[in-house]
């Protein structure tokens, strides 16, 4: 079993930036991929930013150039840099792990982007 623990959500101001955590424990043997999504009221769950076992990156075009997905292995946490922020951004971000067959996922944390 693996546990994921997020961290970092709050309300920030258009423009404003923000950085949350992913500190994954537990039965960690080979992550396949570890990332983030969010779901925005009304909306369903999409990617947002993630790792794959190669090494390579993915993000949503919606964040491509203000978000910034990064690790640090030796900890098995995962963090999300989010830069110049807009309302559109508000959601619940959840942290996401795939190992095995397995997939995981945080109990979220929230982000609200508003004047």
């Amino acid at each position: 079993q693996v546990h994921l623990v997020e961290s970092g959500g709050g309300l920030v101001q258009p423009g404003g930036s923000l950085r949350l955590s992913c500190a994954a424990s537990g039965s960690i043997l080979s992550i396949n991929r570890m990332g983030w999504y969010r779901q925005a009221p009304g909306k369903e769950r999409e990617l947002v930013a993630e790792f794959t076992h190669g090494g390579t990156t993915n993000y949503a075009d919606s964040v491509k150039g203000r978000f910034t997905i990064s690790r640090d292995s030796t900890k098995n946490t995962a963090y999300l840099q989010m830069n110049s922020l807009k309302p559109e951004d508000t959601a619940v971000y959840y942290c996401n792990l795939r190992q095995w067959g397995s997939e995981y996922w945080g109990q979220g944390t929230q982000v609200t982007v508003s004047s």
